[in-house]
This record gives structure tokens, C-alpha cells and sequence, in this order.
């Protein structure tokens, strides 16, 4: 079934846009939720004027990726994460601890947008970050990740540590009764 887009559709299409698709998808997805129209000949005349106003909106987001795009090139990111002796990280960077720490700069951007080399970063070092813009742009970031010192035990030891702790506190307080 042919159809004209209302909306932005991810993985799909933009606003305007003639796609066909399977009937089913169309009448049980697309349609009732208004995200797109049948296309004929009235509907077809109802874009063509707002073709325009479409191409408009489709330009101040190129603007707008362009712009971002620029400062997020400029930025880079510092990560502070636990790390071994030869540097071999004990959690991994992934593509939401980018996002969050891309959130504390300022921007917002979706943990699915960023494309780490390998899905995740498992190493102390200097690494690039894709982040996909609109359409086909993208922005590379410098992700630079760092050895937390931890005091010769392992985040394991310390957890365990720290569980053996309140037990030995509550034991004494037991024998005053």
C-alpha cells in the first residue's frame, strides 16, 4: 500500500515522503495513529502544498546537526573508571555511560545513536565515538578513559569487605545485651 508520510518515522521515513508499505502496517500501524495517509490524488495535492513548509523544517534540522555537530567535536569526554593494574577496565564503557556523561556537558543525545568500535570499551586509553546526526551525518567525539587507583583489592574484595564490616559492628552490640 503507498502511503505519505505525516511525520518523521524512524526506520521508515521523513515527513512527506511516499513509501510503500504492507497493507497490514499501514492500516494497523501507520494509519490510526495519523503517522500516515493513503496516497491518491487528494492527498498527494494536500503535500504538494505543503511542500514548502516540509522543506523548510527539513533544512533547520540540517542547520541544527551542522551546528551540533561542531560542538560535539569540540568536546571531548573524560571517564574516571576502575581499572586493573594493566589497565584493563573492570566494568566497560558503553554507549549509555557516553550518553549520561554527554548529558553532564549538556547535550542530549540517545544511548542508540552512539557507536562505540566494538560496542563497548573494556581498556584505559583514547578512543572515537560515532554519533549519528540527521540524515547522514555524523560527529566523532574523543572518549578519554582513565585508571580509578583502587588500593590493591579488587571492587569484589572491597564489596565483600564492606559486607564483613556491619556484621562484626552488629556482633558487639548483641553481646552488651
Amino acid at each position: 500500500m503507498k502511503v505519505i508520510l505525516n511525520v518523521d518515522v524512524k526506520a521508515l521515513g521523513e515527513e512527506g515522503d511516499v513509501k510503500n508499505v504492507a497493507n497490514g502496517y499501514a492500516r494497523n500501524f501507520l494509519l490510526p495513529r495519523n503517522l500516515a495517509v493513503p496516497y491518491n490524488e487528494a492527498t498527494v495535492a494536500i503535500f504538494e502544498g505543503r511542500k514548502a513548509e516540509i522543506e523548510a523544517r527539513k533544512e533547520q534540522k540540517r542547520k541544527d546537526s551542522a551546528s551540533l555537530k561542531e560542538k560535539l567535536e569540540a568536546a571531548s569526554i573524560e571517564l574516571t573508571m576502575p581499572a586493573a593494574a594493566n589497565g584493563k577496565l573492570y566494568a566497560a564503557v558503553t554507549a549509555n555511560v557516553v550518553a549520561e556523561a554527554l548529558a553532564k556537558l549538556g547535550f542530549e543525545i540517545e544511548r542508540k545513536r552512539i557507536e562505540i568500535p566494538g560496542s563497548t570499551i573494556k581498556s584505559v586509553g583514547t578512543f572515537k565515538a560515532t554519533i549519528k546526526l540527521y540524515e547522514a551525518q555524523t560527529a566523532e567525539i574523543h572518549v578519554a578513559v582513565k585508571a580509578q587507583t583502587v588500593e590493591g583489592a579488587a571492587p569484589a574484595e572491597k564489596k565483600a569487605e564492606k559486607k564483613a564490616e556491619p556484621a562484626k559492628e552488629e556482633a558487639p552490640a548483641a553481646d552488651a545485651e
